[in-house]
């Protein structure tokens, strides 16, 4: 998968079938805040979506950052997956 980060409209973009998908975020000290999520209309793909949030996840592990997810779709993920738990900051319960 090909995401791209793309700070200047601060978000991180991938294709799916000619259809952008992007995951809006925020920084604030060494925290990343993933705000929201913006799937093309009718998209229903949770695998991809899943996919998707892991390679979010391991840009994370690999920069250091702390994740805060303020969108209830990547809480989600994050209930399903606790192995991510790890990147949560102290005192972030999901």
């Amino acid at each position: 998968m090909n995401i791209k980060d793309n700070t200047f409209s601060r978000q991180f973009e991938t294709h799916v079938n000619n259809q952008l998908i992007t995951l809006e975020y925020s920084f604030q000290e060494k925290k990343i805040f993933l705000t929201r999520l913006n799937l093309p209309e009718n998209f229903e793909d949770e695998e991809f979506i899943t996919l998707f949030l892991k390679e979010i996840m391991e840009i994370a592990i690999q920069n250091k950052w702390k994740v805060v997810p303020t969108y209830p779709k990547i809480a989600a993920f994050f209930r399903q997956h606790p192995v991510y738990k790890e990147l949560l900051p102290p005192g972030i319960r999901i």
